[in-house]
């Protein structure tokens, strides 16, 4: 049932991005450009420091997973989720009409789901976690 759940989050992830993709109009400006920007430097610095293999698209920990505290993950917990956060509100930006709004911070909620999922496992799997997650934020450093 739980690895159902993190199907489910996965689906409305990336589903809410594809309609968000598809409503958009693209008229780009400054300070749209510099927020996508922002999350796709987000989403470099994390793969940076993320091995192949210890990443993964469902909120689940795969087997042998290690916890990463370098880079942004010094800051941040979930930078993925930062980097599509921030990636998506340049998009809504670009085009801010309610409903990209509206699918935005419903993306930004299933990526909250998923965040609390992945920390549910961490807790289990590592009991350095809790240290871990008092050192750091959810998106933002030193606010979320």
């Amino acid at each position: 049932m739980k690895k159902t759940y993190s199907i489910l989050l996965v689906i409305l992830q990336f589903g809410t991005i594809g309609v968000m993709l598809l409503l958009a109009n693209y008229r780009f400006d400054l300070l749209s450009l510099i927020v996508f920007l922002a999350g796709v430097i987000v989403g470099i610095w994390a793969l940076m420091h993320n091995r192949l293999g210890n990443f993964n698209i469902e909120p689940e920990l795969k087997e042998n997973c290690k916890l990463i505290t370098t880079g942004i993950y010094k800051w941040i917990r979930h930078p993925m989720y930062a980097s599509v956060t921030l990636m998506m509100l340049g998009v809504t930006l670009m085009d801010p009409r309610a409903v990209l709004w509206l699918l935005w911070l419903f993306l930004v909620n299933v990526l909250l789901l998923k965040a609390q999922r992945e920390e549910s496992l961490w807790i289990s799997h590592d009991p350095c976690y809790h240290a871990y997650m008092k050192n750091t934020k959810y998106f933002i450093p030193y606010i979320l």
